[in-house]
């Protein structure tokens, strides 16, 4: 398990979780955007599992019950109607989540990658739109000054799809089992109700004074599933 002096947020864009922590971290603690390094976390396709497993990693995910996708559509529910936010509930049909996350490292490497977080999530769940159709990533591109063709096919260039593959890894290594999660060091916090308790690890500790949790240290490679829930963490 790496021990990272540069604090990561695992994020996904498919997520709820993740863009309500989104909203949380931007609004509230605007000085660690630039702090953090932004992580995609997303389910692999066929391609991307196989170049994983070449890495020798297994992403840790399941399918969600129908059980827990109901309560979080409910959980959701909830916790948007007390901060005032209004949902569109997009359907996702055949998903392909390369398309929009490995369009993130297209945007980041043009120094848009927050733009363009705040704009799929804003397409995802302020229009309800499918954040997987490439024309979607194209006109959420164009709209940033970026390369519609680039941006919205990401998910076929072979380089972009290593890069990827190394990101999975890291989910790997890192311990990442659902999202939003965030790791410094041997220190991780997952979930949205968690943020707060991470900031306040980032603001009262040096990554050399975190030390490897015996519980977390020997969890690595059990592939525990992102469906493994509780309030404010999915996958």
């Amino acid at each position: 398990m790496p021990r990272n002096k540069t604090p990561r947020f695992y994020f996904s864009l498919r997520s709820p979780y993740s863009w309500l922590a989104h909203r949380e971290l931007t609004s509230r603690y605007p000085e660690l955007v630039e702090r953090l390094e932004w992580v995609p976390f997303f389910e692999p396709d066929e391609e991307s599992g196989r170049l994983l497993q070449e890495r020798g990693g297994q992403f840790p995910y399941s399918e969600m019950s129908r059980a827990k996708n109901m309560y979080v559509l409910q959980d959701i529910g909830r916790i948007t109607k007390a901060r005032g936010i209004t949902v569109n509930w997009p359907v996702d049909k055949d998903p392909v989540w390369e398309v929009p996350h490995l369009g993130y490292l297209v945007a980041a490497r043009e120094g848009l990658g927050q733009d363009y977080i705040a704009a799929v999530y804003r397409a995802r769940f302020g229009e309800g739109q499918n954040i997987c159709d490439p024309a979607v990533i194209a006109d959420i591109g164009a709209a940033l000054g970026l390369d519609p063709e680039q941006v919205s096919t990401a998910q076929a260039d072979p380089l972009l799809r290593e890069q990827g593959a190394d990101i999975l890894l890291d989910v790997c290594k890192d311990g990442v089992f659902g999202v939003p999660f965030f790791v410094r060091g041997f220190n991780r916090y997952w979930g949205l109700d968690r943020l707060d308790a991470f900031v306040e690890h980032l603001r009262s500790t040096t990554p050399a004074e975190a030390s490897p949790p015996a519980a977390v240290a020997g969890a690595v490679g059990i592939g525990r599933s992102a469906d493994d829930g509780h309030a404010g963490g999915c996958g």
